[in-house]
């Protein structure tokens, strides 16, 4: 028999302002430690010296996961123009080195070829499986493979700073999968000069900002009280990309079941994804057809 899980029924998104110096797996360890959780996630890993938004979620909150992976998001990111790492930031040992350094126009002109729909190899030093195992793995063996360029949208990546002749500063926002890493190597090597990323603090994921989020420091002050469960976000911040629909009364019994229910409706098409409500609460997300909602992921809340 399973051992069941330890913790509270509680659902919800927690928004943290992760420190540097740990991963993203710790912070969501110790938020479920903090509220007592009996199951948590996160939506889009940060490397453990990066900063920023990271966006918990607990309980029935997780099935909502793929839809705050899947959103924009916004990063701002310091480049070290001259060198090169082995891990495309400051934590690799230094490969490659040049004296050159570009000017403020020919950063901006080099910008363009970064924006829109582009082709993004992931850094050795990635979460990336080859061959079934983790890339970062393979390469703190020394291994140096041939990874494969992986799709991404980049909305818009602007120069918002030049504190220096050896350092610029970009926003980059950009959809699902991206490497900042990636894009402080490239561009290094576009402009002819290497480099890698200093600084990276996510500033906004999804429907929240860094403002949003609690520092480690509070969600231990607040641990194990009522205080901290007041600073959960409603599962439904989540689904906010996607078109609501209301159950009716009927349907939502059939949708907890995992059955098509009926649903009201004035401006979702036929096969449109979209999500259930039933007195202001998440029932459902799934496919709207012929005034039915079929659900791809039934939500019950406990708390």
């Amino acid at each position: 028999m399973a051992r069941r899980r330890k913790g509270r029924d509680i659902s919800g998104w927690l928004i943290v302002d992760k420190p540097a110096g740990l991963t993203s797996t710790a912070v969501v360890n110790k938020v479920r430690w903090a509220l007592d959780a009996k199951k948590a996630g996160h939506a889009g890993t940060l490397d453990p010296d990066a900063t920023g938004v990271l966006a918990v979620a607990l309980g029935e909150a997780t099935k909502t996961v793929p839809y705050v992976t899947d959103a924009l998001k916004a990063y701002e990111f310091t480049i070290r123009l001259g060198q090169a790492t082995n891990t495309d930031d400051a934590e690799g040992e230094v490969i490659a080195e040049s004296a050159q350094r570009p000017d403020d126009q020919d950063i901006k002109d080099a910008l363009g070829a970064f924006i829109g729909d582009i082709e993004q190899v992931p850094p050795q030093f990635s979460a990336v499986k080859i061959d079934g195992e983790r890339a970062y793995k393979r390469a703190r063996d020394g291994e140096t493979m041939e990874i494969a360029a992986r799709p991404l949208y980049v909305e818009s990546l602007l120069l918002v700073d030049r504190p220096d002749a050896d350092h610029v500063t970009l926003e980059l926002v950009c959809g699902k999968g991206g490497y900042v890493r990636s894009i402080a190597r490239d561009l290094g090597n576009a402009l002819g000069c290497f480099g890698h990323v200093r600084e990276l603090r996510r500033i906004w994921s999804g429907p929240w900002d860094a403002e949003d989020g609690l520092s480690l420091e509070q969600v231990d002050d607040m641990a194990r009280s009522p205080a901290l469960d007041a600073h959960l976000h409603p599962l439904e911040e989540a689904l906010t990309s996607l078109p609501e629909v209301k159950a009716t009364p009927e349907g939502v019994t059939r949708l907890r079941n995992g059955n098509p229910g009926m649903v009201l409706t004035t401006d979702v098409e036929y096969g449109d994804e979209c999500w259930a409500s039933y007195e202001g609460r998440a029932v459902a997300v799934g496919r709207f057809k012929s005034g039915e909602l079929h659900p791809s992921r039934v939500i019950n809340i406990e708390n």
